[in-house]
Formats: C-alpha cells, structure tokens, sequence
C-alpha cells in the first residue's frame, strides 16, 4: 500500500525529492561534462542534494545520486585539465 505524499513530513517529503533529483542530476553531469562549466555545477548540485537526503533518510537512490555525482564531477574536473593543457 503506498502512501500519499501529501499526508508526509515536509522534511520527509523533500528528502525523497532530493533522493530522486540527485541521480537525475548525477547523470546529467555525465552527459554535460563536455562543458566543464555545465557538468562542474550539475555534479556539485547532486551531491549537495545527496547529502542533504541522506541526513534525513538513508536511500539507495541518494547513494546512488552521490556516487554518480562524484563521478561526474571527475570527468569533468578530467576533460577540463585536458583542455587547459593540450589546447593547440
């Protein structure tokens, strides 16, 4: 039986948003990593939001968002060093 969403905590209520927004924004940054600027503030925005629902819940789907976001933060701290120095 699933609950209404309504009838939950508030604070519950955005920490199973920010559980779902995380993942959604990890793999975002891995598709914009091309643009270190896009990928850079999408993987950071996803950890933020991870972190944040982890203290309230302990998801798999925020681990999850955190691990993804982490990823995508090094490809993109990656493509961008790659840029920097071989730019001829």
């Amino acid at each position: 039986m699933e609950t209404d969403p309504t009838s939950l905590d508030p604070e519950l209520r955005y920490a199973k948003f920010f559980a779902i927004a995380s993942p959604a924004l990890g793999l975002l940054s891995l598709c914009t990593a091309i643009i270190p600027i896009c990928g850079g503030v999408l993987s950071v925005l996803g950890i933020i939001l991870g972190f944040a629902s982890l203290k309230t819940e302990h998801s798999r789907s925020a681990i999850a968002g955190v691990a993804i976001s982490i990823l995508g933060l090094l490809i993109t701290i990656t493509y961008a060093l790659f840029l920097y120095f071989f730019k001829s």
